[in-house]
């Protein structure tokens, strides 16, 4: 079996991405791996090159800045990794910068990859996700937060990045049949120093926003305020990957998260109550899942 793994990295280091924990985290499962290596203004070129594996494959690309409406421009660049992976592949393993494959999950995910390799019915596999917020010791609980998406996905070339890149598509709009496996990507777009996390978010609101929008709403501060946002938090209480101990040392700014102060809106008590109760599926689903 095959497998490569691909994602599209740029200005790694000035947006605090844990690139290297994410290409490394399923570096284990990937024959090799494609890097649609973006034109930056750090060093992330090195800091990819410096994994120093010669399964890594890096693909030099320009953003189309142009491509700013609803984050088109991530798709196209998750398009371009796309392109590189060699037609004997089986799997399609994709990471985004800033998402981490515990280490206790692998077996989990070849496993599944083994049983529906050869299963025409299949498209992907279908993934849960933790999203982190603030530190590494809380986690979102608000029922808007994506619950699941598609990481591993079929080496057919009918299938594209959808969208801003969060999903896939098959054919002529068509929802990918996947199955659901038990294993979780931890994501941590929103624990970063305060100072990287503003610049992230001042710049990405480029990316789905035209200038009239950005004029109308900016402000400049030096650093994210992770208490304006308020997000319903629980406590984590697992461990996290092995590649993020590191980097998770090295963390230092404060953040004291509020879990006794969480607070949902009537919709989203609705929403929980239908979803977690009753069964329901009241979320956004990009997939089918078979």
């Amino acid at each position: 079996m095959k497998v490569t793994g691909f994602t599209f990295i740029r200005n790694a280091v000035k947006y605090d991405f844990p690139i290297v924990q994410a290409i490394t985290s399923i570096l284990p499962l990937c024959t090799d791996f494609v890097v649609a290596l973006g034109k930056s203004e750090d060093n992330t070129g090195a800091l990819i090159r410096g994994i120093n594996s010669p399964k890594i494959r890096i693909v030099e690309t320009t953003w189309d800045e142009k491509l700013r409406s609803g984050g088109k421009v991530l798709a196209a660049e998750t398009a371009k990794a796309m392109q590189a992976i060699k037609p004997d592949a089986d799997w399609c393993f994709y990471i985004q910068g800033d998402e981490v494959i515990h280490e206790q999950y692998l077996e989990n995910i070849r496993l599944a990859m083994e049983r529906y390799k050869d299963d025409k019915a299949i498209d992907g596999l279908l993934l849960k996700y933790l999203h982190f917020y603030g530190s590494y010791d809380h986690v979102g609980t608000s029922p808007s937060l994506y619950k699941k998406e598609i990481r591993i996905i079929k080496n057919d070339k009918s299938i594209y990045s959808y969208r801003d890149a969060q999903g896939f598509r098959k054919g002529k709009n068509r929802k990918l049949r996947v199955k659901e496996i038990d294993a979780f990507v931890f994501h941590y777009g929103y624990v970063k120093d305060p100072k990287a996390m503003q610049r992230k978010h001042e710049d990405f609101g480029k990316l789905w926003n035209n200038d009239e929008s950005i004029t109308k709403n900016s402000t400049s501060v030096a650093e994210f305020d992770y208490k304006k946002s308020k997000p319903p938090l629980a406590v984590f209480e697992g461990t996290h990957p092995k590649v993020m101990e590191d980097k998770i040392r090295q963390k230092n700014w404060l953040f004291i998260g509020d879990t006794s102060a969480t607070k949902y809106t009537l919709k989203q008590k609705l929403k929980i109550i239908l979803e977690d109760k009753l069964g329901l599926n009241l979320s956004y689903n990009n997939y089918r899942i078979t």
